[in-house]
């Protein structure tokens, strides 16, 4: 039987910006506060804990969260909205662009410290 991610720390420089720049784009609740960390969860019980991290430069994570084409059309409409800069593949050589892979859209933008975000309505691995 496979685990069950339960959370994971993504390092930032301002621990609720950077969970505020995602929830905002998810349009889901305003992160709370747990010890040292900017908390946003996510459905199936994991949670995203946000951290300070006193470092100059913050090593680049990978986030995607699979999400319903409902879901995508208003997270891309927040991310066209908010001026955002966005690409098709996550090397960042196709600006402006949706990806259709598997037969449903995927976007890649990066947050404020730099960790790049992708929306993907359809899984990459096989059904």
């Amino acid at each position: 039987m496979p685990a069950r991610l339960d959370h994971t720390i993504v390092r930032s420089r301002d621990r609720f910006a950077g969970a505020r720049f995602l929830t905002r784009l998810l349009d889901a609740p305003e992160p709370t506060a747990f010890g040292p960390f900017a908390s946003v969860p996510l459905d199936g019980g994991v949670t995203l804990d946000y951290l300070d991290d006193g470092a100059q430069e913050i090593v680049s994570q990978h986030l995607a969260f699979l999400v319903s084409d409902e879901e995508f059309d208003a997270i891309f409409g927040r991310v066209r909205e908010g001026g955002l800069d966005y690409w098709a593949d996550p090397h960042h050589r196709d600006p402006g662009r949706v990806n259709h892979l598997f037969g449903g859209r995927g976007v890649y933008i990066e947050d404020p410290d730099g960790h790049s975000i992708e929306f993907i309505t359809h899984t990459y691995v096989a059904d």
